[in-house]
């Protein structure tokens, strides 16, 4: 009974291993089979786990294969800063950064690491923008440009535009992010007028894209739903070299002279990697 009692003494007298005490090697290659969120809610636990997770190898493999040319597409070769390890990098990526004169903006999902990029209405050729009679500018929260293309009312609907960037390999689609009704707020609500709302229902838009290695993509439907922000797919498009630039052009039309359309508000065309129509509840436009 002795011995079994100094046994059991020695046993329970013996400090548990903590995870403070795992090599942060060890949790470093860990982490690289985890998402961002999941490496900076470890980060957090103690000392260890945040200096595993400042490892520039797990962050090498969230970052886009391409990331070095995406780099020098956006940003000019002294405002990019030099100093930066590849979370820092990875962080920097995943801001809305602006190119092209504040018409286009990129960034990361911080998720899953992968390029979106859209387009803002004074980035797009839209047929009688500049008469007022028929389009105007109207400044919202609602959109990250911080403004949208108005449409009070016309024959010819005809939106065109084009994007040229570097994209990772992988399936991308396209969509055009509309509004029926010009939404405002009111006593801090948020309101949406519907007076200029017509024409939609009589014809459906029709939704094209082209790229420059010749694919051909296209789509057509009724827009609906005034007072709610909607996608409309207009097509998907194939990436398989990820060092040379893609160039897309798109367009968004309803020309049919028998009848006049208006009451829209456009925001933007975002392209986004197809994988997202299943995880982005905010691209459920139907």
């Amino acid at each position: 009974m002795g011995i079994l009692f100094s046994i059991s003494s020695q046993s329970s007298s013996s400090p548990n291993p903590s995870l403070g005490e795992l090599p942060e090697s060890c949790i470093a290659v860990i982490m690289e089979y985890m998402d961002p969120p999941q490496i900076c809610k470890l980060a957090s636990l103690n000392r260890a786990f945040h200096g595993a997770s400042l490892a520039d190898f797990v962050w090498e493999s969230k970052l886009p294969s391409n990331y070095h040319v995406i780099i020098q597409k956006i940003f000019d070769g002294s405002s990019f800063p030099s100093h930066l390890g590849k979370r820092g990098i990875y962080s920097r990526l995943c801001s809305l950064n602006t190119f092209d004169e504040g018409t286009k903006k990129v960034w990361l999902d911080r998720s899953m690491g992968k390029v979106c990029l859209s387009v803002s209405a004074k980035g797009l050729s839209i047929t009688g923008i500049d008469d007022r009679r028929y389009w105007n500018h109207v400044p919202t929260e609602e959109s990250r440009f911080s403004s949208v293309a108005y449409l009070q009312q016309i024959w010819w609907f005809e939106v065109d535009g084009e994007v040229e960037f570097p994209f990772p390999a992988g399936t991308y689609s396209l969509f055009f992010r509309i509004h029926l009704g010009k939404p405002s707020k009111r006593f801090g609500r948020r309101v949406c007028n519907t007076e200029h709302v017509h024409g939609w229902d009589v014809k459906p838009v029709r939704f094209q894209l082209w790229t420059s290695d010749d694919q051909y993509d296209s789509s057509q439907c009724f827009l609906k739903g005034p007072g709610k922000w909607r996608y409309y797919h207009a097509g998907d498009f194939v990436v398989e070299d990820s060092n040379v630039s893609t160039k897309v052009k798109f367009s968004m039309t309803q020309i049919d002279c028998t009848h006049t359309k208006g009451g829209l508000c456009l925001d933007s065309v975002f392209v986004y990697p197809s994988e997202f129509r299943k995880v982005k509840e905010f691209l459920n436009y139907s």
